[in-house]
């Protein structure tokens, strides 16, 4: 299979800030009917760009809502976070959202396309809310670098899951993001798919230079990236 990408628009990084990511004092706790939950306790991470983090630890530990306080779709209760040298945690939502369509990449293990549109329309569309002038035109090239040339106009249900997923990398990687954040993505895939899949994702981000956190509980994939990161109860081991 070949894989055609261009690599993404480069970012302007802060000279006292080098890491694409910082993290600093992170704490997140929220509200359950036995009192305040202590979710992350402290979390202090710096991810380089270009850098590929394995983040691993037992259920429960947190890694799940690192990923989401650092994609914006969770606010910290207290801490700091940059990146590409700008502090993300007071922003609004509309700025959460111009962030996530321009600088993050997310795949979750849930493929959460919709499903009355097509492979085609579910990578293309965002991009066209995102002002993208050649939309079609880039969700079109995504699609066949990830081998589904031939599925554009299938609906996911008509698609495998292994082919869903691979439509969820395409519409992660075709607005060039600076930062891929990937949560088990083959939680839901048979091990010989979710083997072939991370073998495309990871291609992708080499080719693109993309910047990867991955939480998994495959010590043998994170043993893919150039660095492993390991969470027990909100804080890092």
């Amino acid at each position: 299979m070949d894989i055609i990408v261009t690599p993404p628009a480069p970012f302007v990084s802060v000279a006292s800030e080098p890491a694409l990511v910082r993290v600093r004092g992170l704490h997140l706790t929220v509200p359950a009917s036995a009192g305040p939950v202590n979710i992350l306790r402290g979390i202090d991470l710096d991810i380089a760009a270009g850098e590929a983090v394995g983040v691993v630890g037992p259920s429960g530990s947190g890694k799940t809502s690192l990923l989401m306080v650092l994609a914006g779709l969770e606010g910290a209760t207290h801490g700091s976070v940059m990146l590409a040298g700008k502090e993300i945690t007071g922003l609004d939502e509309d700025a959460l959202a111009r962030l996530r369509r321009e600088q993050v990449g997310i795949v979750f293990q849930a493929f959460f396309l919709i499903p009355t549109m097509t492979a085609l329309e579910n990578v293309s569309v965002p991009l066209e809310l995102a002002g993208v002038p050649d939309a079609r035109a880039r969700a079109e090239a995504s699609l066949r670098a990830v081998g589904l040339g031939h599925r554009l106009t299938h609906l996911p249900g008509q698609l495998s899951g292994g082919e869903q997923q691979r439509v969820a990398l395409a519409r992660a990687f075709a607005p060039r993001p600076h930062l891929l954040l990937a949560d088990e993505p083959t939680g839901n895939l048979d091990r010989a798919t979710g083997e072939a899949v991370m073998d495309l994702l990871f291609a992708l981000r080499a080719e693109f230079g993309t910047t990867l956190m991955l939480i998994t509980h495959d010590p043998a994939l994170a043993a893919r990236c150039s660095r492993i990161v390991s969470i027990a109860d909100g804080r890092i081991a």
